[in-house]
């Protein structure tokens, strides 16, 4: 098919480095605008960004011009991709929607808008049916919280098969997700921070809608009780949570391992390009998983569920590893990307 003409927003942070990163080998997608803050507007790309990927900037991005953020900025766009933080994005966003482009943000700021979806593709990609009836003109996707990705997939097969009633989760989340602008390495070596600024109450509120229900008039969240307990921990990429949940039909250690290993959701058989092979993997080694040696699983994209056994509090307690800054950030967003564009719900504004 015709390659869909992609801009990015917020194009260089760490989360900006990554979507051009992809979207620049895409398949589908053809990287045309890049866009920033004004300090950067004006420049090539390769000048005005602190590159921090191990592969070089892909070529001929390097060279391209920074613009703004404004809707002519992405004249030439079918959708942009936004990395852009929250009080610049609750005004941006919209504005961009509003002139018939197709907004697919890893920003917070419109992740509980009523008229938003809140995307982790292979648990509610069925929530696009809320899009369809604008699927020429405008509108704003959102990636979940980089923590709540991966709880949402582990729990998803769960609740399918015996429903989640009650859930407790203690996250354990790298340096990465704070961004550039991040706790000094003084404050994480031989430490952690018990502290993130809103992620809690983001854990609490985004889940239920995730889980929950999409009709064409709205959403309906899931009536799951939240519990969530936020620390910075001293790794470079993958957010690591340990989880109790009380389930309505109590399984077996064995049967919640066949419910997780043997999901695949609402994106089997669509062959979207990011799409891991395996949405989860059980590992059940005592010890696994570990951000250091399972955070790549599936390209990044996979969620990796360990320790799955019983809970003498609730039912069952597991620990679930995902990529903050992929799964949960720029990868989360192109799938996001490659299911609207599946569906044929993206806008066609450019031309060949």
């Amino acid at each position: 098919m015709r390659p869909y003409h992609v801009g990015i927003a917020g194009a260089t942070g760490l989360v900006g480095q990554r979507l051009v990163a992809r979207v620049a080998e895409h398949p589908w997608f053809r990287l045309v605008a890049l866009g920033a803050s004004e300090r950067s507007a004006g420049g090539a790309y390769g000048d005005v960004t602190r590159w921090m990927l191990p592969a070089p900037i892909p070529k001929d991005v390097g060279t391209l011009v920074v613009s703004g953020c404004t809707p002519s900025d992405f004249a030439g766009c079918d959708l942009v991709l936004s990395a852009l933080d929250a009080p610049v994005a609750i005004e941006v966003e919209p504005a961009l929607a509003r002139e018939g482009l197709a907004v697919v943000s890893n920003s917070s700021a419109l992740r509980m808008d009523p008229g938003v979806p809140l995307l982790v593709p292979e648990v509610n990609g069925a929530s696009v049916v809320r899009i369809a009836a604008h699927a020429r003109t405008g509108f704003v996707v959102t990636n979940p919280n980089c923590s709540v990705t991966g709880l949402a997939l582990a729990l998803a097969p769960l609740d399918r098969a015996f429903g989640v009633r009650r859930v407790v989760v203690t996250t354990m989340q790298a340096v990465s997700g704070a961004g550039l602008a991040g706790p000094r390495a003084i404050e994480l070596l031989d430490n952690v921070i018990p502290y993130i600024a809103g992620e809690e109450d983001k854990i609490e509120v985004e889940l239920g809608k995730i889980l929950g229900t999409a009709t064409a008039e709205r959403f309906a969240p899931a009536g799951i009780a939240v519990s969530a307990h936020c620390h910075r921990v001293p790794t470079l990429d993958g957010h690591l949570e340990a989880v109790s949940v009380e389930l309505d039909r109590p399984p077996t250690p064995e049967q919640a391992i066949a419910a997780l290993a043997s999901f695949r959701g609402d994106i089997d058989g669509l062959s979207l390009p990011t799409a891991p092979p395996f949405p989860i993997v059980v590992r059940r080694e005592p010890d696994r998983p570990q951000p250091r040696l399972d955070r790549d699983c599936g390209g990044g994209m996979s969620a990796v569920v360990g320790r799955v056994r019983r809970c003498p509090v609730l039912t069952l307690r597991f620990v679930v590893l995902s990529h903050n800054m992929v799964r949960g950030a720029a990868g989360g967003a192109v799938l996001n990307a490659e299911l609207l564009a599946a569906k044929d719900l993206l806008p066609r504004r450019s031309r060949a």
